[in-house]
């Protein structure tokens, strides 16, 4: 399917407007991604209704802890993510292409998944496992069909999006948990392959348009582990999106790129627990211990 968001520039190649990195492609390249491809001056989704995981989860696992608490929902995910995250839990996934894969993926049309969440006598349907703005056309195909079936959309994301594809898409949204990874931009940069400041921009987004948002931030070992990175997050949560905000702290495991790293002692997500208590945030929760 033809991307949205992109324009054409000269000598067949294309400069996509999905995502803050806003990558020049050349002809028969892919952005970073790995699944917005440039064909002879055209972008397109390559993984649209090509997902690589459906499955039927908690609401809890997104984790969203105050959205529609106990119930069961549909998550689906394909391939590809404009991050390139040394500690990525989904990196199987999220940090391949489609041109990457021998085997072949079938189709999963927007239809179909509206089908398989009324056959389940579900009401919500979460983008999730990879980062879901790179499968941007199918979600909001999706999106769209949700809507006029009475089923919520709920989204998992790093949030690096550009506000224009963002505005477009929250009118369908309901739910949202953003990884606020770090408070610190040179996190992000090294980290990450990425930046903070649209992700900052993206929560504030949301929060203006009353998507319900929950937060997640990994808490990893010698990185982003320190009580005034931890203090200077709560703190940067409560001014712009309120005490009220859940926020999920979560602990890292040994995994990707930073393998060599010890998993995060469980004392320091209950000091961040304290640290963002004692910051005014209401609802902390603590997960993977």
């Amino acid at each position: 399917m033809e991307a949205l968001y992109y324009k054409r520039l000269d000598n067949a190649k294309v400069q996509c407007e999905l995502c803050p990195h806003n990558c020049i492609i050349q002809n028969n390249k892919t952005g970073i991604c790995k699944v917005r491809k440039n064909k002879d001056g055209t972008l397109y989704a390559e993984s649209y209704a090509k997902p690589v995981s459906i499955a039927t989860d908690p609401i809890e696992k997104k984790p969203l802890y105050h959205f529609n608490p106990g119930k069961q929902i549909l998550s689906i995910g394909t391939l590809g993510c404009n991050f390139k995250c040394m500690q990525c839990q989904n990196y199987d996934i999220s940090q391949y292409g489609y041109q990457d894969v021998t085997n072949n993926i079938p189709e999963v049309s927007p239809e179909d998944i509206i089908k398989k969440i009324k056959e389940q006598d579900l009401s919500m349907v979460a983008y999730t496992y990879n980062e879901p703005t790179v499968f941007y056309e199918y979600m909001l195909d999706i999106a769209k069909l949700a809507k006029k079936n009475n089923i919520q959309n709920v989204i998992v994301s790093n949030g690096f999006i550009n506000q224009e594809p963002l505005k477009e898409l929250i009118p369908y949204l309901d739910a949202a948990n953003i990884d606020l990874k770090s408070i610190e931009p040179d996190f992000y940069k090294k980290t990450c392959g990425g930046s903070l400041e649209p992700v900052l921009e993206t929560i504030k987004t949301l929060k203006e348009n009353k998507v319900h948002i929950e937060l997640t931030n990994l808490i990893i070992p010698t990185l982003n582990d320190k009580e005034e990175q931890i203090k200077e997050l709560c703190e940067w949560v409560i001014e712009n999106t309120g005490a009220d905000t859940p926020i999920h702290f979560s602990a890292f495991y040994p995994m990707y790129k930073l393998a060599h790293l010890p998993a995060t002692d469980p004392e320091i997500l209950y000091i961040a627990k304290e640290i963002a208590e004692k910051a005014g945030l209401k609802h902390v929760h603590l997960g993977n211990i």
